[in-house]
């Protein structure tokens, strides 16, 4: 087992409104070993960017707040540290790729005071020096005519071009952990398979562990050494990458895969799973998923399901299958 760099136990974030409390992220462990690719995966609202947000301690507050749990990095304890200290981390040690670069990147600036900032605030160096490191940056993911895109503004570049302006940002200070919500959301497939294969890169070349959130179960089977699956707030499986797409034991892991169109198959319809994902904070009782369950039994609408050890390193949250 890698050494752990990213160690995230029993995390609980939740958003109060008129309502009360919502629980968005509700108990959820996650691990990250140096210079491992975990991927995040599961349906859109399940919690997963809401957890790396939690990491970041970027939730806004209100109406956001982790209520419990811990996040240690490198042994250090995240949600502990005052404001100052989580800047020095962010950026430095700890790195985001946001889902939406048009929204992360700031329209009045060139890309090279944007890059050329997170440069010179982790370390000591002045504004031309920060610039050259920016070129440079920019080369490295694969931009062409660096020394002239560092002069433009992010509505002068494509939807690829900015992500790779994130990346680029993102990866100025070498960090040791990445975190990339969704980053190939809304790129052609071209260019997905080249973030993918400069993430890949990153990781080899320079030992940065990844943690991937993503719906795409194709990006997990290419990318990802271990794949966390959540559902509702809560880990639902987990294991190696290899493992559960081969032999899945939650019904929900079973269910998104059968989703996936196989080129082999001649289908009229596309398998998808029964109803949707509850309403945070809906269901007090039982297994989240038992309401869309074709194997639910009694007790899976009474009791929750602890995350139980299946085969070696494999976990699952189903009384089904324990």
């Amino acid at each position: 087992m890698s050494q752990t760099i990213l160690e995230v136990e029993n995390l609980q974030t939740h958003f109060f409104s008129d309502r009360g409390a919502i629980p968005s992220v509700d108990g959820v462990n996650i691990r990250v070993g140096k210079g491992e690719v975990v991927g995040i995966v599961g349906e859109s609202g399940c919690g997963k960017s809401v957890t790396s947000l939690s990491i970041m301690r970027l939730i806004p507050s209100p109406p956001g707040k982790i209520v419990g749990g811990s996040i240690r990095f490198k042994g250090e304890e995240l949600i502990e540290c005052n404001e100052k200290r989580m800047r020095q981390i962010r950026g430095n040690e700890i790195a985001m790729i946001f889902q939406e670069p048009m929204t992360s990147l700031n329209p009045v600036y060139t890309i090279g005071d944007q890059i050329g900032e997170a440069v010179r605030l982790h370390t000591k160096v002045d504004k031309r020096e920060a610039r050259k490191k920016a070129v440079e940056m920019l080369k490295r993911v694969g931009i062409p005519r660096a020394e002239a895109i560092v002069d433009e503004y992010p509505h002068q570049l494509s939807g690829g071009m900015r992500q790779r302006v994130m990346i680029a940002m993102a990866m100025t200070c070498n960090p040791e952990l990445l975190i990339a919500d969704e980053p190939t959301t809304a790129l052609d497939v071209t260019i997905q398979a080249q973030i993918l294969d400069l993430m890949r890169k990153l990781n080899e070349e320079s030992g940065t562990a990844i943690m991937l959130i993503t719906h795409d179960l194709g990006v997990v089977a290419e990318m990802c050494h271990r794949v966390v699956v959540m559902y509702a707030g809560k880990v639902v499986e987990e294991g190696n990458v290899r493992t559960i797409l081969k032999k899945p034991k939650h019904p929900y892991t079973i269910g998104l895969l059968q989703s996936i169109p196989k080129l082999e198959e001649s289908r009229e319809r596309l398998y998808s799973i029964p109803g949707n994902v509850p309403v945070p904070g809906s269901l007090k009782t039982g297994c989240r998923f038992a309401p869309r369950c074709e194997h639910a039994v009694d007790k899976c609408h009474q009791e929750m399901p602890e995350l139980l050890e299946v085969e070696a390193g494999h976990f699952s949250r189903c009384w089904v299958n324990q």
